[in-house]
């Protein structure tokens, strides 16, 4: 595959942005994580791994919107039953993005780019879908204001795909300006028939 990069104009507009949104970020995290504390409870903050640029694992951070909860084989229960009425709200308003700021100032995401997924669907990707790798995953993208999670796995691919083609500064700032009208209006929060997004299995055709 490709080798991807991190556009250096990419990185200064990335810290630049997000180092004068922590000013605002900052009190509101401390009071959503008191509320999570409250609410949900400890840990406050939900630590997974993701594949970022160039498929390189690094550690996601988010405020944690589902208690622990197992099925009968001891398996993680459908996110369904441990999203909590409180963890919906921060979905619904993206506040449980909010601690991906400190993955942009590590330099692991940037604020505009493909949503990092999960590791085990690495190789479930077709050669078109690992492209989305050639540039570092972001907190919002061309894919999340064009659907997020209500359209499928494919079309999330594909526009994934595109913005890694037709990168520039001035896409970002116009998906970053788009993002906030779709947060206000939370639009395309959840899958069809699922409380976020179901689980990629695979593309039925190759893209």
């Amino acid at each position: 595959m490709k080798i991807g990069r991190y556009p250096i104009s990419k990185r200064i507009f990335d810290l630049i942005v997000t180092l004068i949104g922590m000013v605002i970020a900052l009190p509101v995290m401390a009071v959503v994580a008191l509320l999570v504390r409250m609410k949900i409870g400890s840990p406050v903050l939900f630590k997974q791994q993701r594949p970022g640029l160039n498929e390189k694992i690094f550690t996601l951070y988010k405020f944690r919107t589902m208690i622990d909860r197992y099925d009968a084989d001891g398996k993680p229960a459908a996110d369904a039953d441990r999203l909590t009425p409180f963890g919906e709200k921060l979905r619904s308003t993206s506040l449980d993005e909010l601690p991906e700021l400190f993955c942009v100032i590590k330099g692991d995401m940037s604020l505009v780019g493909p949503r990092p997924l999960l590791v085990q669907y690495l190789p479930l990707y077709s050669d078109e879908q690992r492209r989305r790798h050639l540039l570092p995953p972001g907190i919002t993208g061309w894919a999340q204001i064009n659907g997020r999670n209500a359209i499928t796995w494919e079309d999330k691919f594909r526009l994934d795909v595109w913005y890694v083609d037709h990168w520039s500064l001035w896409l970002d700032i116009k998906i970053l300006l788009r993002t906030v009208g779709k947060v206000i209006k939370r639009e395309g929060i959840s899958g069809q028939n699922h409380v976020t997004m179901e689980e990629f299995k695979g593309s039925k055709t190759i893209l």
